[in-house]
């Protein structure tokens, strides 16, 4: 019988590996902080829209944000991925809109 060490819970990774996942940490957090502030722009755009009496969602304007994200797209993500990563941004944050109304007609 051969003398084997017992596979780890962490996957050894060489000094590159290690490099490379920092960086993608380091992108991870920028991204988090662009999303974060989308958001927040999202709700003034709500509370514009509300003393407008406009409805949250605009389907013109999703289109186009849709249309020009998936024009910019140069790879290595498909089309498909770069609309669904912006439909679920334009999801999260007209969720958060209507939410906030709510949240302030019981104010």
């Amino acid at each position: 019988m051969r003398n084997h060490r017992p596979n780890s819970s962490k996957p050894r990774g060489t000094p590159r590996l290690t490099e490379v996942r920092r960086r993608i940490d380091r992108l991870d957090e920028r991204l988090l902080n662009l999303v974060t502030d989308r958001a927040r722009m999202a709700l003034e755009i709500g509370r514009i829209k509300k003393s407008r009496k406009w409805p949250v969602y605009d389907a013109k304007r999703e289109t186009y944000v849709l249309r020009h994200m998936t024009q910019l797209n140069r790879g290595p993500l498909s089309t498909a991925a770069v609309r669904h990563i912006f439909q679920s941004i334009l999801n999260e944050c007209r969720r958060r809109q209507r939410r906030r109304r709510k949240t302030r007609r019981s104010d």
